[in-house]
């Protein structure tokens, strides 16, 4: 699988009730662990004092991370989102080719 950088900025519309912002939030960390346990959500941040998030995903290409994991998201409809596709970097100290 191939690996992308997200950025996720969620946006609750106005009017949506504090009971369905809830139930959905639910959901997500519910879907969050599945994907996780899939391999397809590898590592997640959320910038200190900002309400986005910043993970490493993972799926076989981008039309698959946006209908096939990104768009599974309870919170999707709300949510805005940046990828960046990346590749191994040859100096990278976790990769499987570093030197020891």
């Amino acid at each position: 699988m191939r690996e992308f950088l997200v950025e996720i900025t969620t946006t609750v519309p106005e009017g949506t009730s504090q009971d369905e912002v809830d139930r959905r939030r639910a959901a997500e960390a519910v879907r969050a662990r599945e994907l996780a346990a899939t391999g397809n959500l590898a590592r997640l941040w959320r910038p200190v004092g900002e309400l986005r998030s910043i993970g490493i995903w993972r799926a076989l290409d981008e039309e698959e991370l946006h209908a096939k994991v990104l768009g599974t998201l309870p919170l999707r409809p709300w949510m805005t989102f940046t990828v960046t596709a990346l590749q191994p970097h040859p100096n990278d100290p976790g990769g499987t080719d570093a030197k020891q």
